[in-house]
């Protein structure tokens, strides 16, 4: 007899669900399924706690038949209270609401340090003007290479940590009271009204800068460093607000699981429908999207190499800067905008359709 059957009938000797299992031993209740599903198996000091809490020995547990023993008589199911958070989701979730903002901040400062050096203004103290224009193009260059490298990182990083999570706990139990839901919206509320503070700070310091200074440069760099501290909040707080929707979670989890991982999620049977409904609804976004970006890619590459010969524009004329300022090749970018839209309307219209049945 396997471990798995003897698992399960151990439980059911008990009246033991399990959630309630899983509660025991401090593990999350998909590891439970997935030792019932022979996908995984617990930890030497899982089985020892298991041999205690159902008074078996080790190796009747894995090697030996416990199919055959009796229901305990009166046996209470383990009182259920209020879910404990046993898989480290809320941990998992501050650490990844920190990071995503800082990661899109790290952007927009190395656009500030592009802004700040361009023209060498941070520099016209050191060098003559022109060695200081070389300069600040390459510092410039060189700090927003560095923005864009520090924001990738964060943003990588942090996307598979978190998909290896979802991966790990497709499924998590609603654990979050009224008052963390309460306490949630404040931090949005202030996060939106600081960030937007942020914001309008660094508009009037930009203006202020620019009329005492003349200098559109530092006034520039000034801005976009406070819209950076501004959108840092923003987001931080949103995330913060979207961690205690666990529903939005268990939904968005689906993306990362196959039809064959949902069917073994112990959950009740409409949620395992709304879960598969969730995935094929993903599975035509995910279609949809990828076809409306690959028509814009190469719609991109006709206009950016058969933009300029159309127009009668040369390549040695826009090289050489003669070109018009609203030469075809200015705007080659423009059917990735658009894809990018429609992406967002058909996820919208096919979340809208499905939702609706």
């Amino acid at each position: 007899m396997s471990f798995r059957d003897n698992l399960q009938h151990l439980r059911a000797t008990r009246n033991m669900t399990q959630e309630q299992l899983a509660m025991l031993l401090g593990v999350s209740r998909q590891s439970v399924t997935k030792w019932e599903a022979e996908k995984s198996y617990p930890e030497m000091d899982k089985l020892i706690k298991i041999c205690q809490i159902f008074e078996c020995s080790l190796d009747d547990l894995v090697q030996g038949d416990l199919t055959d023993r009796a229901p305990v008589p009166d046996a209470k199911a383990v009182p259920t209270g209020p879910a404990t958070d046993v898989c480290g989701y809320d941990e998992h979730t501050r650490r990844f609401a920190r990071r995503v903002p800082t990661g899109v901040a790290a952007f927009v400062l190395g656009v500030v340090g592009l802004v700040l050096f361009e023209e060498g203004t941070a520099l016209r103290g050191l060098f003559n003007s022109g060695m200081a224009a070389s300069w600040g193009e390459l510092l410039g260059l060189g700090a927003l290479f560095a923005g864009v490298l520090a924001g990738v990182g964060i943003l990588v990083s942090a996307g598979m940590e978190h998909s290896a999570f979802v991966k790990a706990h497709p499924f998590i139990e609603d654990f979050y009271t009224d008052e963390d839901r309460l306490q949630a919206r404040q931090v949005l509320v202030r996060g939106l009204v600081a960030g937007l503070m942020f914001i309008m700070m660094g508009i009037l310091l930009g203006n202020f800068i620019e009329h005492q200074s003349g200098a559109e440069a530092p006034a520039g760099a000034a801005l976009l460093a406070l819209v950076a501290v501004g959108v840092w909040v923003i987001v931080y707080a949103g995330m913060m607000y979207g961690r205690v929707d666990v529903n939005e979670y268990n939904r968005d989890a689906v993306e990362e699981l196959e039809v064959e991982d949902i069917a073994r999620i112990d959950v009740p049977e409409t949620v395992r429908d709304e879960l598969r409904l969730a995935k094929r609804t993903h599975k035509k976004i995910e279609t949809a999207c990828v076809v409306i970006m690959l028509a814009s890619t190469i719609f991109t590459l006709i206009w950016l190499f058969m933009g300029p010969s159309l127009a009668g524009t040369t390549w040695d004329a826009i090289g050489s800067g003669h070109a018009a300022a609203d030469s075809p090749v200015s705007y080659f970018w423009l059917p990735l905008v658009i894809g990018g839209i429609l992406c967002a309307i058909v996820s919208i219209v096919l979340k809208g359709i499905d939702g609706d049945r």
